[in-house]
């Protein structure tokens, strides 16, 4: 039998390996699938991207900032309404896999389930301060894409 402590601290790195957001969009899940799986949408709202949502591609992020890096990865699905891609950072190699899946709730309403996994394949205090970074970066992003979609669609 395992001691509680153990227990305890296999439960916190489990939660520590994935970050999930979900939010809900005043926009049409075709309007908000757009702005997350073409490039030049991606581009006017996030960081400047070579994408397309094709199975097999092999993406670039070219990110500008001091603190960032250029982030590289394959797409590993792009069905309708789902879109799933690996996420290597340059400066700190590590597979982690990204997945939005959109869900209509309305006819003018969206949900977004954003799920960042394989934070566990950082080592050590890696993987915490990458696991802080994605999570605060990811609130950035749905912060953005719901301002470039209020500015740029005209509604919600």
């Amino acid at each position: 039998m395992q001691p509680i402590s153990c227990i305890l601290i296999l439960k916190f790195n489990q939660m520590k390996d994935v970050i999930i957001k979900e939010h809900i969009f005043n926009h049409s899940i075709d309007q908000v699938w757009k702005a997350i799986s073409i490039g030049e949408e991606i581009s006017n709202w996030f960081i400047p991207a070579d994408f397309k949502a094709e199975k097999g591609y092999h993406y670039t992020f070219n990110s500008k900032g001091e603190d960032c890096s250029v982030i590289t990865g394959e797409v590993k699905e792009a069905s309708p309404y789902t879109l799933i891609y690996s996420w290597i950072v340059k400066d700190a190699p590590a597979e982690t896999i990204v997945k939005w899946v959109l869900t209509p709730t309305s006819e003018n309403t969206t949900k977004l389930y954003l799920e960042h996994s394989g934070i566990s394949n950082y080592s050590g205090e890696t993987a915490v301060a990458m696991f802080t970074s994605f999570d605060g970066g990811w609130n950035n992003c749905i912060t953005k894409l719901t301002e470039y979609l209020m500015v740029n669609i005209h509604a919600g």
